[in-house]
């Protein structure tokens, strides 16, 4: 099993942290995304979106970071196996996806990794603005919810808390607008003391 990954990527982490948490040996393939090798043809035949992360499992060549994190975390504790509780797991997946990383996403490339990806300039004052409230409104949905639980479902960590924990790992070179959401930095507090995540994190 291999993995196309970068280590600054919020969505190579989502991956590594599941890996990690499971003790699933994964070989890694680091993208050299500035150097552009995310545009050669080499890469574009595994993800003709020029993204990584890639997980290759024998005849098996998946993209999509929160499809790979449910493709390693299946058959494990991450991933309960009743109905209703994976349907929750998947619907904080989808949010994720949709608004919590994509809202902070907005903010990392102009902070960190505009210019790896072909960008021009600094960041640009406009854009961050719009992807610190978009990172506000999102924080305080997930902020009300972790109000009164530990666990995004259930009463142990799940896929989901490692799926949407991931992009945070740019809390502070980024600095994304989470510092008056107290609930939210104390799930992710609980989020980084999972050996998963701190096995991950020292991956680089």
């Amino acid at each position: 099993m291999k993995l196309l990954y970068h280590p600054l990527s919020s969505n190579s982490r989502r991956v590594l942290a599941v890996a990690c948490q499971l003790s699933i040996r994964i070989e890694r393939e680091l993208v050299d995304l500035a150097a552009g090798v995310q545009r050669s043809p080499e890469l574009l035949r595994v993800n003709p979106n020029g993204k990584v992360p890639v997980l290759i499992d024998g005849a098996l060549c998946l993209t999509e970071s929160h499809a790979i994190a449910l493709y390693l975390a299946e058959g494990s504790p991450l991933y309960p196996a009743e109905r209703h509780v994976r349907a929750d797991v998947h619907r904080w997946m989808f949010w994720s996806a949709q608004h919590f990383s994509a809202a902070i996403g907005v903010i990392t490339r102009e902070r960190i990794s505009k210019h790896m990806v072909g960008g021009v300039g600094g960041p640009d004052p406009a854009v961050v603005a719009h992807g610190e409230k978009l990172v506000r409104d999102a924080a305080q949905i997930l902020d009300d919810h972790v109000a009164t639980r530990r666990w995004l479902v259930g009463d142990q960590p799940s896929v989901a808390d490692l799926s949407l924990a991931a992009p945070l790992m740019h809390t502070e070179r980024a600095r994304l607008p989470i510092e008056s959401f107290a609930h939210v930095r104390a799930w992710f507090d609980r989020v980084q003391a999972l050996a998963g995540w701190r096995d991950a994190a020292s991956l680089g």
